[in-house]
């Protein structure tokens, strides 16, 4: 069960959870095909290659902010495309529940440099409770010696795990 002093899930963990319990189990067991993805290479640079002048990365045991405007108080999140749009949405959403947790009030925006767009993200209470609940589900998948199943979704052709699930 999720409390302060469990250890800390990361936005990577959130995201799979939304996408697939599959992919953050196999993750959890350290097993990463990430590396191997030509797709997250690219949105690798995609990154890297935004908001050049902006500070950049910001590292809160385990979270990881892709850009902080401090004076202004919002924590961006930099995506390719908008294609797995809900887990980018609670990503954000926890890092905004996260600061919170640890006394900063910030805003979050997830930031599409290719498609030249912008979303603000709000964090209301039932996002809240339903944060706790993630967390606390996370946490049972990671203890489960059992891997999920196949959830057999049309973005699996584009995972990093493709070959693995249906190979």
């Amino acid at each position: 069960m999720y409390n302060n002093i469990t250890p800390v899930i990361t936005g990577t963990q959130i995201a799979y959870y939304i996408v697939c319990h599959r992919k953050l189990w196999l993750f959890n067991k350290n097993i990463s095909l990430e590396h191997t993805s030509e797709l997250v290479e690219i949105g690798n640079l995609i990154h890297e290659a935004s908001y050049t002048r902006k500070r950049k990365e910001i590292n809160l045991e385990g979270i990881k902010i892709d850009l902080l405007e401090a004076k202004r108080g919002i924590i961006h999140e930099v995506k390719k495309s908008k294609a797995l749009e809900e887990s980018h949405a609670w990503q954000l959403k926890y890092y905004i529940y996260y600061c919170k947790q640890i006394g900063i009030e910030v805003e979050g925006i997830i930031d599409y440099p290719k498609l030249r767009r912008r979303e603000k993200i709000i964090l209301n209470m039932e996002d809240e409770e339903k944060i706790k609940n993630i967390l606390n589900e996370i946490y049972v998948i990671m203890s489960d010696d059992k891997l999920p199943a196949v959830i057999k979704k049309p973005y699996c052709k584009k995972c990093s795990y493709y070959e693995f699930c249906y190979c």
